[in-house]
């Protein structure tokens, strides 16, 4: 895990959730703990980690993840043991 996945890591744990966290920085720091990417219809992808997925859909137009799928993630994260 590099700084910057560091970062985010410790971002997303924050609170409140900020609404700031780019969904790239979101989806560097899953595959970096490990988990694989599943790329589904659309927007649409999951990631899998020892029998667990998480399911989410990429915000767009706009770059920033928004605050529910913050929290989405940092339940995943807690469930895979990952935190800052």
């Amino acid at each position: 895990m590099n700084n910057r996945q560091k970062k985010t890591l410790l971002a997303i744990f924050t609170d409140p959730v900020p609404g700031s966290i780019a969904w790239a920085d979101v989806e560097s720091l899953l595959i970096a703990v490990g988990c694989v990417v599943i790329e589904g219809n659309g927007s649409r992808v999951r990631f899998e980690m020892d029998g667990r997925l998480a399911f989410f859909h990429r915000p767009h137009p706009e770059k920033e993840a928004k605050r529910y799928q913050i929290r989405d993630a940092r339940r995943f994260l807690d469930d895979l043991g990952v935190k800052p």
